[in-house]
């Protein structure tokens, strides 16, 4: 028994062998036919980082003919597949524009936005892959209304669009926080938190922003010099009543009662100086 098995594991890695023999000399060797076919076995085979060597390969050769377009595919999901989600994005969305008539189009147009959501770092690091995620899923779902991935191309957005909403909120909170080590990033606050609300209409942290950008005024015109309070008291007034008329049952409107109040005591002691 244990003899058939020793032999059963010689004629494996013999096959293994001469498998990886016959790939070595194919890639090193072989005409540009039979590097394709083997590229496409590779492929079929889920060795893609081996069909990827040899579609580099044979690429310049296939320029223009047939065999391309399926090629272009192939090199896109290889690069899926063995993770290389930016290379794949970018190879998906080029098969889309290279192939605008190819059956497989509409599938490569969401894979293409899938990559770029699966390279997507968290929101706190650079977004340029969650950018191009939301223009190719916005696009997708524009041109394919009645796609069967319609439903998880919405969801992906959604996810896409509430990172960097996140995003823009912890930048901005980042600013009101340490405005007491610089006073100039009061102002920063809120230009950060005004621009949160004008790029995001309709955002889930619209309460939150409203209080923040509050607190930010608020701060900025009591700390002010006499010859800027008046003005800036105005404007964090200003601030207080966008917050109710938004939110009038707002789990913040205790604080920003207190504030206001604050702030119209500091208006009249203005007055009477």
């Amino acid at each position: 028994m244990q003899k058939n098995k020793n032999l059963a594991y010689i004629i494996v890695m013999l096959l293994i062998l001469t498998s990886c023999g016959q790939y070595q000399k194919v890639l090193n060797r072989g005409t540009v036919e039979e590097q394709y076919k083997m590229a496409v076995k590779m492929y079929e085979s889920q060795k893609y980082s081996k069909a990827l060597r040899l579609f580099e390969k044979i690429t310049p050769s296939y320029r223009g003919k047939p065999q391309m377009e399926r090629i272009q595919f192939m090199v896109s999901q290889s690069n899926f597949n063995e993770k290389n989600y930016s290379l794949a994005g970018y190879y998906f969305n080029r098969f889309t524009r290279n192939y605008p008539k190819s059956s497989k189009k509409e599938e490569a147009a969401f894979l293409s936005a899938l990559s770029y959501y699966k390279a997507a770092p968290v929101f706190s690091l650079d977004p340029t892959d969650t950018d191009k995620a939301l223009e190719s899923f916005q696009g997708f779902i524009d041109n394919y209304p009645n796609s069967d991935k319609l439903p998880e191309a919405n969801k992906y957005y959604a996810e896409l669009r509430y990172k960097l909403e996140k995003k823009a909120f912890e930048i901005a909170k980042t600013y009101y926080r340490t405005a007491d080590y610089d006073s100039r990033n009061y102002r920063a606050a809120i230009v950060a938190f005004d621009n949160l609300l004008s790029d995001y209409l309709g955002t889930s942290f619209k309460e939150e922003a409203l209080f923040y950008r509050l607190k930010a005024a608020h701060d900025f015109a009591m700390k002010s010099s006499l010859r800027k309070k008046s003005e800036r008291i105005k404007s964090a007034v200003k601030a207080y009543d966008k917050l109710k008329r938004n939110f009038p049952e707002s789990k913040f409107m205790t604080d920003s009662n207190e504030m206001l109040s604050a702030l119209q005591k500091e208006q009249e002691q203005l007055v009477k100086s």
